[in-house]
C-alpha cells in the first residue's frame, strides 16, 4: 500500500477511533462504542506501519 493511500485511512481510522471515546465519555454514549473504537485505535496503528518511516516521522512533526 503507499503512503499516499494508507495516510488517509490512518487519519479516518484515528478520528473514529477517538470519536467513539469521546462519546463515550462526554456524551454518555453506551459503552459498546468503545468495541469500534479500539478497533479503528488498532487499525491505526497498523497502517501506519505499512508507510515509510520517514514519511510516518514527517507525518507525526506536523502534529506537533
Amino acid at each position: 500500500m503507499s503512503a499516499a493511500l494508507a495516510f488517509p485511512l490512518a487519519a479516518l481510522a484515528e478520528i473514529a477511533g477517538c470519536f467513539a471515546f469521546w462519546a463515550v465519555l462526554r456524551q454518555g454514549a453506551s459503552a459498546w462504542w468503545l468495541v469500534p473504537g479500539v478497533a479503528a485505535l488498532l487499525a491505526f496503528a497498523w497502517l501506519l506501519t505499512l508507510a515509510p518511516a520517514d514519511a510516518a516521522g514527517r507525518a507525526f512533526a506536523a502534529y506537533g
